[in-house]
């Protein structure tokens, strides 16, 4: 009981202010007060893959889940970018995007955030956590898709991409980052006129964005995946009752389609994300999930299939 009186002391007061603040960003960025971040640390490139002088079968933009904290990868040490890499090396990839800062700004090079990473290391997943709400509320959805969506179009111009170029830009959402996938389609399409296929791994997001101007939605999912189907609970638009929201309406549209990946589950050991978990023919669950990924974007974009995955 004291340990419970203890936390709920310290968290408490914690996540009413954290509830308060995760508005400051967008706010900051809609008032024209900061402007995002563009450098990368030195040494990183803007994107990895397909060489920068060679024409990209696609540009692939990873967008992480609540674990992404910082420019480089987190969450699963970059083990889902770097195998599709190594799968496509016609792909040019970027994971640098930062999906829950409107500036671009990496929790954890914050000090603040860095000497509190050290003593309660969960409050940069909340952090994230609350982002993802921030992104799903009607009052900042614009706002938020916007400038998540300008960031990534100049990541992309930075990486080399070329306006009307015609080259398919891939947004590949893991869990939340699924709400900041499907609010950036209109800003890049808009910025980039440029094809736009979104995938969704486990996507946890509230189904009000507008897919108009995406060409393909892949829902990546499995009947394990308990964090995906709390999203479907929590977001009433994810329901097929709420015809005029943008998943419905793109699920009308032929747009989006389903493939399951059971018996994955959303974390741990069986996992999309999981080097360790095995499936019948041999592969771990995170090669299935890397060779559905590219599976999908080659059987797309006319490069050959290089697995007869089930799931497609």
């Amino acid at each position: 009981m004291n340990d419970f009186l203890f936390w709920t002391c310290v968290l408490g007061p914690v996540l009413l202010a954290e509830g308060l603040l995760a508005r400051y960003e967008v706010l900051v960025y809609g008032a024209g007060l900061r402007a995002p971040l563009t450098e990368l640390p030195a040494g990183m490139p803007y994107a990895r893959g397909a060489a920068a002088d060679a024409p990209p079968g696609a540009y692939l933009v990873y967008l992480d889940g609540i674990g992404k904290r910082r420019v480089r990868d987190t969450r699963d040490g970059g083990q889902l970018v770097k195998a599709v890499i190594a799968g496509a090396p016609e792909l040019r990839v970027l994971g640098q995007v930062q999906p829950y800062s409107p500036l671009a700004d990496p929790l954890a090079d914050r000090p603040v955030w860095a000497w509190l990473r050290r003593r309660i290391g969960l409050l940069l997943f909340l952090h994230n956590v609350m982002q993802i709400f921030v992104a799903a509320d009607h009052r900042y959805r614009p706002l938020y898709n916007r400038a998540v969506g300008s960031q990534i179009a100049t990541q992309l111009r930075l990486a080399g991409y070329r306006p009307d170029s015609g080259v398919p830009v891939v947004l590949l959402s893991y869990s939340g980052g699924a709400q900041v996938a499907t609010g950036a389609v209109e800003a890049l399409h808009s910025r980039l006129r440029c094809p736009v296929t979104v995938i969704t791994l486990g996507g946890f997001h509230n189904g009000a964005n507008d897919l108009t101007y995406a060409e393909r939605v892949h829902q990546l999912t499995s009947a394990h995946d308990r964090i995906e189907r709390v999203g479907t609970w929590i977001f009433p638009q994810r329901r097929r009752l709420f015809r005029r929201s943008g998943w419905n309406r793109a699920r009308r549209a032929g747009k989006v389609t389903v493939h399951r990946l059971d018996p994955a589950t959303h974390l741990g050991p069986r996992g999309y994300l999981s080097p360790d978990g095995h499936l019948p023919d041999g592969r771990s669950c995170l090669d299935r999930t890397a060779d559905t990924v590219i599976a999908l974007i080659r059987a797309r974009y006319g490069a050959p299939a290089a697995t007869d995955d089930p799931a497609l």
